[in-house]
């Protein structure tokens, strides 16, 4: 249905919605590996730990998750326990926003609440403003003397950063550099409200536990007693929820599409497919938008570990993973930037990716992107073969531009690669526009693929 399908004058994307309403239930990292594993489950996937045996079968479903953001889910091939290699798509997890620091409530004025928030990624900052935020991460909390993690999400309108208004700063529409300590904290009570007397204080630890009102509401929501939480990964994010837009609702507005919009696309591709002769894997890392330089980032070693311990239960010992390895492929799927309507100039001459316009296959010279001629042509293959449309990328020779998951996996594992994803225009703002149709795009590639 990559046309839509016209109902009461108005176009249907289902994949395109389908996607909308997983992101909206996954407001941080770590609810996005929550919300895949839900899903893995209901497919009859099974879990798999990395400090225990692992006992697998043909045919059989299993993921691992590490950290609890980052999450790798595997199918192996019916009837046989020999593989050509491994089909891989990984995606990440994460995106740019704000984390929220410890001890965050300060006092302004004497009558407000802000909270202490540092970046988390490169975003524009500027598109933070205005718009109705909350809170989502992890606690950490002891138990019967062991320390339990779990996922939190304040579902409540609970704060803003509000502008300066333009009376009060006449360049504003010339442009203005936001200073990240004293013009984006969030507000988030009156004084006197959030701690019940206007003369409480809010300034760090010493302020006592009848300041500690995001902790206070944390705790409330995940049921646990607020003095064993012992440690947290809180960040901000936008409670706006995604939807399609346009003439024939062709387009999507959202937060976090870069890159849950290549992450839940990849995945129902996954599902759909019934793997021959290949192990599909399916990873999703987190921190890629600070550098995936952690254990569960792409710089690590989650992937080649997941994979050493699949080829080992095979039977094939030694340089069994390595041979399985030199038959495989990794896609690399992330955004990519699309022509943008009001600034075209911005984007490479004659390679000009645009929304609906099928999957981008992306490009860099110095290899911040990992496809190359091989890589290329297996990608073409391989929408040929599923009857999707391509486009490419590069950036501007003049502009710099960024990095993803490809060259970092490739470290790790060394096997071809190619850098692939979905036009969108706004990447980085706290909202983000896609595509509609290219969201089956994504799900026909990756079950094409996966099916091999």
């Amino acid at each position: 249905m990559s046309d839509g399908a016209i109902s009461g004058g108005i176009t249907k994307y289902p994949e395109a919605e389908r996607c909308l309403a997983l992101i909206g239930q996954s407001p941080s990292s770590y609810h996005v590996a929550e919300r895949i594993e839900q899903i893995l489950r209901e497919q009859g996937y099974t879990e798999l730990r990395e400090q225990e045996e692992w006992n697998l079968e043909a045919g059989g479903r299993y993921y691992v998750i590490r950290n609890g953001s980052s999450i790798l889910s595997f199918q192996l091939p019916a009837g046989t326990d020999v593989w050509k290699g491994f089909h891989i798509i990984a995606t990440h997890s994460d995106f740019p926003c704000f984390k929220i620091k410890e001890h965050p409530e300060m006092k302004a004025e004497g009558r407000y609440v802000k909270l202490n928030t540092e970046p988390y990624g490169g975003m524009i900052r500027s598109s933070w403003l205005d718009r109705c935020l909350s809170a989502a991460g992890r606690i950490i909390y002891e138990e019967d003397g062991a320390l339990k993690a779990q996922n939190v999400a304040l579902e409540e309108d609970l704060m803003v950063i509000p502008s300066l208004a333009i009376h009060m700063n006449r360049e504003v529409n010339q442009g203005v550099e936001y200073n990240l300590q004293s013009d984006l904290q969030p507000l988030f009570a009156c004084a006197d409200i959030g701690a019940g007397t206007p003369d409480a204080a809010y300034n760090g630890p010493e302020a006592g536990k009848e300041a500690a009102l995001l902790e206070r509401l944390l705790a409330q929501a995940a049921g646990v007693e607020q003095e064993k939480i012992l440690g947290k990964d809180i960040f901000l994010y936008v409670r706006e929820p995604g939807r399609l837009i346009g003439a024939q609702k062709e387009f999507m507005l959202s937060p976090r599409l870069d890159d849950l919009l290549c992450v839940y696309a990849s995945l129902d591709g996954l599902i759909a497919a019934k793997p021959q002769e290949y192990v599909a894997v399916h990873v999703v890392f987190d921190n890629e938008e600070v550098g995936s330089a952690t254990r569960q980032g792409a710089a690590s070693t989650f992937l080649r570990d997941t994979l050493e311990r699949i080829a080992e239960w095979s039977g094939m010992g030694g340089s069994g993973c390595q041979r399985l390895l030199a038959d495989s492929f990794l896609l690399s799927a992330d955004n990519a930037h699309a022509v943008h309507p009001n600034r075209p100039d911005k984007s490479d001459p004659t390679n000009r990716p645009y929304l609906n316009g099928g999957i981008v296959i992306k490009y860099h010279g110095g290899q911040k992107y990992t496809t190359d001629g091989y890589s290329e042509a297996v990608v073409k293959r391989l929408c040929r073969k599923a009857g999707i449309p391509w486009q490419t990328y590069y950036n501007r020779s003049d502009l710099p531009g960024g990095s993803t998951l490809g060259n970092l996996s490739s470290a790790q594992v060394s096997i071809p690669a190619a850098d692939i994803g979905i036009a969108q225009l706004a990447m980085h703002a706290a909202v983000e526009t896609a595509g509609s149709r290219d969201v089956e795009d994504l799900v026909r590639l990756a079950e094409t693929f996966f099916g091999e």
